[in-house]
């Protein structure tokens, strides 16, 4: 394959993971305004693994990220469907930004991987069998079960050879996305 075919297959995969519902005009749109803003800090991260850096700050990641929803869609559903607040106002943005800080509750009925407990107002989660290969909380969200709360502590830190994004691709395929860019 040629080295642009390798890197469209790239772009192809990552975004399809990360964020398949976000049209290609907007997503360069968030990705020169990331650009712009790591230029006027004269920050120097890895720019490649923080490309998708900006969508981990939208609000259908969070509650996706936080395991209120079984997938990103059902996240947006949430959402859309008024299920979710923001520092105790409803957002039914998906695409709402979250600042350092903010805190994200959802309305337990519409959790789906809790489940009602014995007593009256209590929630014990409960994994899905598909989601066992990605069960994990990234050290940037705070969350908590028994209120249905998450707290954005801030963006996903990069460091030589390791990563906050979780993405199932290696560093050379994210790389190759960027480089397409």
């Amino acid at each position: 394959k040629t080295v642009y075919q390798q890197q469209w297959v790239a772009k192809r995969e990552t975004r399809a993971y990360h964020d398949s519902h976000t049209t290609e005009r907007s997503w360069l749109s968030i990705q020169i305004a990331a650009t712009e803003a790591e230029v006027a800090h004269r920050q120097h991260p890895q720019a490649a693994s923080l490309m998708f850096s900006p969508m981990e700050r939208r609000l259908d990641f969070i509650v996706f990220r936080s395991h209120f929803a079984s997938s990103i869609y059902m996240a947006r559903q949430m959402v859309r469907h008024g299920k979710v607040t923001v520092n105790g106002r409803k957002v039914d943005l998906p695409s709402y930004t979250a600042a350092d800080g903010d805190v994200i509750q959802v309305n337990p009925a519409a959790v789906c991987t809790l489940e009602k407990t014995a007593k009256e107002g209590e929630f014990k989660f409960k994994e899905r069998p598909f989601m066992q290969p990605w069960m994990f909380i990234p050290d940037y969200l705070e969350v908590n079960y028994n209120t249905c709360s998450t707290v954005f502590l801030r963006d996903p830190l990069t460091r030589p050879g390791r990563t906050e994004l979780p993405s199932p691709f290696a560093p050379d395929v994210h790389a190759l996305a960027y480089e397409f860019y």
